[in-house]
Formats: C-alpha cells, sequence, structure tokens
C-alpha cells in the first residue's frame, strides 16, 4: 500500500478548535478519515516550525489521497501537502529505468 508524507499548517480557526478537542481528539479524526479510505495511520506527530502536523498514512492509491486532502482543505482548517514516499526497492526500481530525456536547449537525448 503507497504511504503519503502529510505536513499540515493549522489556520487560525483549526488551531482554536485544537485547542479545545486537544491532540488525542486530533489523532482519533485522522484515524477515522485515513481507516475510512481504507489505510492505517502509521505515524503522527505535532512539531515546531512550518509545519504544526506530520504524519506518515498508508492509503490504497492516490485517489484516496487526493480525496482526503480535498475534504481536509474544504474545511478550511489546514494548509496541507501530501508527498508519496517510495520505499528503498521502488527507488532502486527507478534509477534501473532507462528514460530518455532532452533538456531544453540541449542537442541530443540524454540518459539513453
Amino acid at each position: 500500500m503507497p504511504k503519503f508524507l502529510i505536513q499540515a499548517t493549522y489556520t487560525a480557526e483549526g488551531t482554536q478548535g485544537l485547542l479545545e478537542e486537544g491532540a488525542s481528539g486530533r489523532r482519533a479524526a485522522v484515524e477515522q478519515v485515513v481507516s475510512g479510505l481504507g489505510g492505517t495511520v502509521e505515524a503522527m506527530y505535532f512539531a515546531f516550525g512550518e509545519y504544526d502536523i506530520v504524519l506518515i498514512v498508508d492509503l490504497p492509491d492516490a485517489s484516496a489521497m487526493a480525496a482526503a486532502g480535498l475534504a481536509v482543505k474544504a474545511s478550511g482548517a489546514l494548509h496541507t501537502r501530501a508527498t508519496p514516499l517510495l520505499t528503498l526497492d521502488e527507488a532502486d526500481e527507478a534509477a534501473r529505468r532507462q528514460v530518455r530525456f532532452r533538456a531544453p536547449g540541449a542537442q541530443g537525448p540524454a540518459g539513453a
């Protein structure tokens, strides 16, 4: 099952809800969304800095991730960023694949 890194920043309204509900309440809400889409939450952390919360989730496919992202963003409570994660085996497979690409302005294909 594909893994996704989710980074989110709470809006003022979302932060107010977090203060009222607490972090454990947010964990339950996240698990409900993810499990409803056929996935699982691997890790969930609150953080300092650019993002307030960081998650790693397993979801059946990119469409499930998109559905979750749309629902969350439509709430107006968070701004999110989702990044697909590759296993080491998947990265090795990508590195083995031949890709013919010509950079803008280059004369011939590179990486042949």
